[in-house]
């Protein structure tokens, strides 16, 4: 009889995990809670008739790039990845942008006389882009492929982003471009690993780039399960498992994986768990919640600086210094005073989202996790500050503080978009010191919470099935 394997959630690391079950064999059945798959990879009509929002990640350099998906024939299930002329812009007080450029000597030029270290920093990472990310996307404690590199990378990784950004760029331009990279941390800049994120992004803006799903981020989703169902395996939505469901699946000693957060994993499967896993959910701590505004707009956003309109992706900040003091405020337990707003705007180059001639833009900020604090005003200011005339576009908002993301999303805890707090424990040891197995022989963790940790990119689910079938396999030798 062909063995069975059950995923709870269907995220791309919940369908990803499905995926490479299906691809050895098994029978899989996974369950979402929702009505659409996807998690928060969703895309919706949040605002007015004919505008199609994307719930929670809009922009995905790290699955155009992931090792995992690019293996699979995604296009022939639906999948186009739409670029921008470049990959991100950040407009800045003279009225002018600077641009990470796709091409690795074109941002070069962009930067100047900081070009050259641009290229030092990020070179060795973008320059093998598929063998970095595959060292990069992998469990953290392993030893990678090519460890001189990672090494490498290690060394700035680590290093807070207050430290790192002066000490390799002498202009403005540059500290700007790398302070809205690093914000996608959640960190204060002067913590360690407030680097790594932006280190990583800007190789992928080079190895990669930063494209989006043409027709939403639910069109990733939508690839993965045609994919899944040729290979067999279901998926059932509007199906939320309790812990008496959860202990029929595992009784039978099938592989239940779970793309959930550690806490729930632990309600769901109680005692049956190891003692260590359950420990580990107990202390997992979760990182700073997202507040999230889509617009529906009569125009494109009407950017001071003419460049901002070649990114799909905006970073709406200033300077370094300031959006160094927005994070550090957020670390601080305040919302900002001058939040970092990240900020997308797809209907340029996907008009379809939209009525003709309208437009949608995506746009969020950090606030302490669970705040119920209404930044609408503040991130408007900030928007108007580098495109006077903003407010006058607007149409119809949907604002979507953090307990809203956690309603539509139950692994959005707190707003908590990243999976976990970013902290040095949690790097090493997500969620605890062994990062898949919940202490149950047929039981796993593979969600965003486990490593490679969050972002759109499939490997914790890749991850976990893979140690999930070895297991298996030498038990059943």
């Amino acid at each position: 009889m062909m063995q069975r394997a059950y995923v709870i959630g269907s995220g791309p690391n919940g369908l990803a995990a499905a995926i490479v079950l299906a691809q050895a064999g098994l029978r899989v059945e996974v369950f979402e809670a929702e009505a659409e798959p996807g998690g928060a990879a969703r895309s919706l009509p949040l605002t007015l008739p004919g505008f199609l929002h994307d719930f929670g990640s809009a922009v995905y350099p790290l699955a155009a790039g992931s090792p995992f998906f690019s293996a699979l024939p995604l296009a022939e299930y639906g999948l186009e990845w739409i670029h921008g002329e470049a990959p991100v812009a950040h407009p800045l007080d003279d009225g002018t942008a600077v641009v990470l450029e796709r091409d690795l000597e074109d941002a070069v030029r962009e930067l100047g006389a900081d070009g050259n270290a641009w290229r030092r920093l990020i070179e060795p990472a973008a320059g093998d882009w598929e063998q970095f990310a595959g060292d990069a996307l992998g469990p953290v404690l392993r030893i990678p492929r090519h460890p001189l590199r990672m090494a490498q990378f290690g060394l700035a990784a680590l290093q807070p982003a207050r430290r790192l950004a002066p000490a390799r760029f002498a202009g403005e331009r540059a500290r700007a471009l790398f302070a809205g990279l690093a914000g996608h941390s959640f960190l204060s800049f002067g913590q360690p690993l407030s680097s790594a994120i932006a280190l990583v992004l800007g190789a992928s803006a080079h190895g990669a780039g930063w494209p989006i799903p043409r027709g939403g981020a639910r069109a990733i989703p939508h690839a993965l399960v045609g994919y899944l169902n040729m290979l067999g395996g279901t998926v059932v939505t509007s199906r939320r498992i309790d812990a008496g469901d959860f202990s029929a699946l595992a009784a039978g000693g099938s592989l239940v994986l779970c793309d959930t957060t550690p806490q729930a994993l632990a309600s769901l499967g109680g005692g049956r768990l190891g003692s260590g896993f359950r420990r580990a959910a107990a202390h997992f701590r979760h990182g700073p919640g997202a507040f999230k505004i889509d617009y529906a707009l009569s125009e494109p956003v009407p950017w001071r600086a003419p460049a901002c309109r070649r990114a799909i992706t905006v970073h709406v900040g200033g300077a370094f210094e300031e959006i160094a003091a927005a994070e550090d405020a957020i670390a601080q337990g305040r919302c900002a005073e001058r939040p970092f707003v990240l900020a997308a705007q797809p209907t340029l180059f996907d008009p379809a989202r939209a009525p003709h001639g309208k437009h949608i833009l995506w746009a969020y900020c950090h606030v302490p996790n669970g705040s119920d604090f209404d930044m609408t005003e503040r991130v408007e200011a900030q928007i108007e500050r580098f495109a006077p005339g903003f407010r006058d576009c607007i149409l119809a908002r949907r604002v979507s503080p953090p307990a809203a993301l956690e309603r539509m999303d139950a692994n959005l805890v707190g707003g908590d978009i990243t999976g976990g707090a970013l902290t040095l424990r949690q790097f090493f040891f997500r969620p605890g010191l062994r990062a898949y197995p919940a202490g149950a022989p047929n039981v796993y963790l593979c969600s965003a919470s486990t490593p490679p940790g969050g972002g759109v990119h499939g490997m914790c689910g890749y991850h976990a099935a893979r140690m999930a079938l070895r297991r298996m396999r030498a038990e059943s030798a």
